[in-house]
């Protein structure tokens, strides 16, 4: 597959430099790239789904490695490798069924409606079933047709031979293309996630409330631009996001949409949330335990909220959701960013002179990209 692996590499180094905004967009890349790999996937007759997911999982494991912050790349992974394994389980328990239906005529007429009386089960799929009855265990179910299956289906024509060969082919054509249109119905839930979320903002924002966020997210903006749709009269309160500012973004563009918007400092959170009567953030991955990693500054925003009984709402696509916990060794929380996005090194200059016989600059720079908030803040 010259032309996918050309696609992988390049999709890999545009991880790797960060030139993509925005998980979305890094999620829905990501399955079209895995459903490209996919479509020209060559599958043998036996164990088609093991292939399928071996490729998938080899591809897979360069793009999470090219960037293990992006959590969403390893998230929709894993929901083609389920969608995988669904549709052959789902293939097999066919076969099982046609099974027990020719098994419940007697020998005679299963000989004689042999390739007519069930025209919606093919031989290489009863054949398939038929080893499959000693019983399946569910692993068997999962990686795919057994290789018990592929002895050839004793016939006493030479026409039977050529319907098993093509049945084999047509089963083939259906695992891939069942699996093929499950990820086209996951891209177009990947690209219509904002517009799913915000359908029920008329629900959560309510008339003359104030409504307090940080960062910049479009599924954020969406949501609170379909509430003043509806005609809810609300203020929004954004913390600016300091050091990158990407409050600033938002409030310009909530501006625009015509929404009365207010620009404060985070420290000032404490102070203002008084004021507030819902803080809504969006997420960058919501975590197996309930915990949500968000932009800087997002933890001190739930404590504030905690502490004054204000309603914290989170809002995700189901790309961000991540069956993963923080323990877990593969899990990147963070990432730092250029400390010059805090201080001007030119200013500065002097304080980064290494200290005498320490090995070290007396002055160091931290600055995370995330943060995170627990399932239960304290």
């Amino acid at each position: 597959m010259p032309d996918v692996q050309s696609t992988v590499l390049e999709f890999v180094n545009k991880l790797r430099k960060r030139k993509i905004e925005g998980s979305q967009a890094t999620a829905r890349y990501t399955v079209e790239l895995l459903r490209s790999v996919i479509s020209q996937q060559r599958v043998p007759h036996a164990n088609q789904a093991s292939a399928l997911i071996d490729a998938v999982k080899a591809v897979g494991e360069q793009l999470v490695a090219a960037n293990p912050v992006e959590l969403a790349v390893g998230n929709v992974v894993r929901r083609v490798l389920h969608i995988i394994r669904e549709e052959n389980l789902s293939l097999t328990t066919a076969a099982m069924a046609g099974l027990d239906l020719m098994d419940a005529s007697d020998d005679d007429e299963l000989d004689n409606s042999k390739g007519i009386g069930y025209p919606a089960m093919s031989a290489a799929v009863v054949a398939a079933a038929r080893s499959t009855l000693r019983p399946p265990s569910l692993q068997t179910l999962l990686e795919g047709t057994p290789e018990s299956a592929t002895v050839p289906y004793t016939s006493s024509s030479g026409a039977d031979s050529e319907s098993k060969t093509a049945d084999k082919s047509s089963i083939t054509r259906k695992l891939k293309h069942d699996v093929i249109e499950e990820v086209n119905q996951l891209i177009q839930e990947i690209a219509g996630c904002h517009e799913q979320i915000a359908e029920q903002a008329i629900e959560h924002i309510h008339q003359n409330e104030v409504i307090l966020t940080l960062g910049s997210s479009r599924t954020v903006l969406e949501f609170l631009c379909a509430a003043k749709e509806k005609k809810r009269s609300f203020r929004v309160f954004v913390a600016e996001g300091a050091p990158r500012y990407q409050g600033h973004l938002l409030a310009k563009e909530l501006v625009a949409r015509g929404l009365p918007t207010t620009v404060i400092t985070d420290s000032a959170v404490f102070a203002m949330i008084s004021r507030v009567n819902m803080v809504i953030i969006g997420a960058h991955a919501v975590m197996a335990n309930g915990g949500v990693i968000g932009p800087v500054g997002v933890n001190m925003a739930a404590l504030a909220a905690q502490k004054h009984a204000v309603p914290f709402v989170v809002l995700a696509g189901s790309h961000k959701l991540c069956p993963l916990y923080p323990h877990n060794p593969e899990v990147l929380l963070n990432e730092l960013r250029s400390p010059s996005e805090l201080l001007d090194f030119g200013e500065f200059s002097d304080c980064l002179d290494f200290g005498v016989g320490s090995g070290s600059p007396l002055l160091q720079v931290v600055n995370p990209t995330f943060d995170y908030v627990p399932p239960n803040p304290c």
